[in-house]
């Protein structure tokens, strides 16, 4: 074999492999770059603890609606504008309370695992798939850019990585650009989207057990006095599963 031949060979053969080496891994790396560049500020965003652990013991009602037992530290509910959703079946998952402050709170029950159910197929799990709805979510929202695997070798990692951020850009709703804080009662963990003490308007809670989970919407844009942080821990310890089977609204008594 003439030394041009060889020197032919030896070329297309360095060139192959910087083709695939930029295929597996060059190529890859480049999207993940690519991705942590163009992802909203918010996905930068990471759980802190509440510093604030007071909890407001201003006159209120003990509700159930959708499963559970809940109290509020309202007392103007008015119920003529209560609405219950589905509207046409009869077990309710989702109810919006209104007060005639102005405040609006939306109650969401979601069945146990149907949010890991619906996001944990969209990862490529390297290692145990999460073992509950407060896991994933957990891992989503303490995911950032600065957490990515930037330079493994391995094309599910970095897919992995890119689907995590892109869920965690999804899942943190606006408020969240003033805060994430880990919240929890004697049952359920979970997460807040949104520091009272920033003016917008809505904040979000999100509880989860084994048994299911709950969301909180506070609704505030026509509520001037604001929703405070002692008022969203009334709400959050008070939380359990109701005793009785129906899915409808019962006023309990006052506090």
């Amino acid at each position: 074999m003439s030394s041009i031949l060889r020197r032919i060979l030896i070329t297309l053969a360095v060139s192959c492999g910087v083709i695939l080496a930029g295929a597996f891994w060059i190529a890859p790396m480049a999207l993940s770059f690519y991705a942590a560049n163009t992802v909203p500020p918010i996905a930068r965003v990471i759980p802190t603890d509440l510093r604030d652990h007071s909890v407001s013991q201003a006159s209120g009602l003990r509700l159930s609606y959708v499963g559970y037992d809940f109290e509020v530290p309202w007392s103007d509910l008015d119920e003529a504008k209560t609405v219950l959703y589905p509207k046409h079946q009869r077990e309710k998952t989702e109810v919006v309370l209104a007060f005639r402050s102005g405040l609006r709170l939306m109650v969401t029950a979601v069945p146990a695992q149907e949010f890991t159910h619906e996001f944990a197929a969209d990862l490529t799990m390297p290692t145990q798939p999460p073992t509950s709805d407060y896991v994933l979510a957990r891992d989503i929202y303490e995911f950032s850019p600065e957490k990515m695997h930037y330079l493994s070798l391995s094309s599910e990692t970095q897919s992995r990585d890119q689907a995590m951020l892109n869920l965690k850009s999804i899942l943190s709703a606006k408020p969240a650009e003033t805060g994430i804080f880990n919240i929890q009662n004697a049952s359920y963990k979970g997460f807040q989207q949104g520091n009272p003490k920033v003016r917008q308007d809505s904040l979000l809670v999100n509880l989860y057990s084994d048994d299911g989970s709950v969301q909180f919407k506070f609704s505030q844009k026509d509520y001037p006095a604001g929703v405070t942080q002692a008022e969203i821990n009334r709400v959050v310890q008070s939380l359990q599963r109701s005793s009785a089977h129906e899915n409808y609204a019962i006023a309990k008594s006052e506090k």
